[in-house]
């Protein structure tokens, strides 16, 4: 039997195992409710390099990032659940390992954050990485408005956490602009694992900054301008044998570095915007989020104003009000938006609330293009205390288009 090796550094001495512990050549080390008994023993499972049979891996794996969802749902502090050891406890439901056909967009962050997280120490990171990938491309084939959807809407909600929604979003934007330019496939592949591990190399302290009020330290402005570098080297000795994705993990901040590799320009640059792009709209305690027209328009233009392709081509694919963002209409009412136009100023909307602060019944989609609906201004997530239900605004778009992808955008 193939083991699976097991963050040793994250057991905690004194509590008992969930799993039984083996050595990577088959010899049963610890069985299932037996403890580390002191630092010199886990420093012996260290030196056996302590596996378990594939099985219990993964689902102490996806015990760990149930326990780490459960914990920011409660509000406890990120660094408390960075010190968290693995748990000692799994639940049944965890030995069930979720299909790609029905694995949801937050059975994916839950996933991908606890990787993250655990950075170096994940179990089997790549392998599950690869999967998450598949499943993003397959859902973005599939219904590009509805995954841009439940990811701007996922990015509102501050009880998930920060750092794997930022990745999701950021891969399925990248992925729709590389498509929109007709970038190699590989590439778009290389692009697409870079952006959901672009920042392993601070997750936890990412998560720690979307949540305080004050301005990074001098130790957390280190952190953000290592991470790139930290991020590519942690992907290295995890087995990570794709040069372009380490290349545009290393320099997505700096796209035209002249040690990246020539024939990643673009793909950097793409994901360099991406990146930019879901930090300027999410929220912080410390600033407003910006509203998606005006980051969209900001990364529209470069240089002295210079009109830049990438920037045209990713505000075509999320629009100037992308799905699941909400705005104002000219008529009063608070509006969701529930698919991009034929234009980038102009999506379908779904109203929620009248000007009278009355909600409505049903979910309707309406055309901005007609001025009867057109859209007024932008809304901030935090302004909007309507909650939005994604399965009945798919079904309202379903009563509409004939495709679940709707129209898309000019080509």
């Amino acid at each position: 039997m193939k083991y699976v090796p097991i963050p040793v550094a994250m057991l905690e001495v004194g509590r008992p195992l969930p799993v039984d512990i083996w050595s990577d050549s088959g010899q049963l080390l610890l069985r299932k409710g037996q403890p580390i008994v002191s630092e010199q023993h886990r420093d012996k499972l260290h030196a056996f390099n302590a596996c378990a049979t594939p099985g219990d891996a993964m689902a102490w794996q996806r015990a760990y990032e149930r326990m780490v969802h459960e914990l920011l749902r409660d509000g406890v502090d990120v660094q408390t659940i960075a010190k968290a050891p693995m748990p000692e406890r799994i639940h049944e439901r965890d030995f069930v390992r979720a299909t790609t056909s029905s694995a949801s967009w937050l059975d994916m962050q839950d996933v991908l954050r606890g990787i993250l997280y655990q950075g170096g120490l994940a179990i089997q990171p790549l392998a599950r990485m690869g999967g998450i990938a598949r499943h993003v491309l397959k859902r973005v084939a599939a219904d590009p408005n509805d995954a841009l959807f439940r990811l701007f809407q996922m990015l509102s909600d501050n009880s998930l956490g920060y750092c794997a929604t930022h990745a999701l979003l950021s891969a399925t934007i990248g992925v729709l602009t590389a498509q929109k330019l007709g970038l190699d496939v590989h590439l778009q592949r290389s692009l697409l694992d870079a952006a959901l591990a672009q920042n392993i190399g601070m997750a936890r302290d990412q998560d720690s900054l979307s949540r305080q009020s004050v301005a990074p330290t001098p130790a957390q402005r280190q952190v953000i301008a290592d991470h790139a570098q930290i991020s590519a080297d942690t992907l290295r000795r995890l087995g990570l044998e794709d040069e372009d994705t380490l290349d545009l993990v290393r320099w997505h901040h700096q796209p035209l570095h002249p040690e990246g590799l020539p024939r990643n320009v673009t793909a950097r640059r793409i994901l360099a915007m991406a990146d930019a792009y879901v930090a300027k709209i999410a929220a912080r305690k410390t600033r407003a989020p910006l509203p998606p027209i005006a980051a969209a328009k900001s990364i529209y233009a470069e240089g002295a104003g210079e009109s830049s392709p990438l920037g045209a081509a990713m505000a075509t694919v999320t629009g100037f009000y992308p799905p699941g963002t909400y705005v104002m209409l000219a008529n009063g009412d608070t509006a969701v938006v529930a698919q991009r136009g034929h234009r980038a100023n102009a999506p379908w909307v779904i109203p929620l609330m009248d000007k009278n602060g009355m909600p409505a019944m049903q979910y309707t989609c309406q055309d901005t293009a007609d001025a009867a609906w057109a859209i007024a201004a932008p809304l901030n997530f935090q302004t909007v205390r309507i909650a939005v239900n994604a399965d009945r605004v798919q079904r309202a778009r379903s009563r509409v288009f004939m495709r679940s992808s709707g129209p898309m955008p000019p080509t």
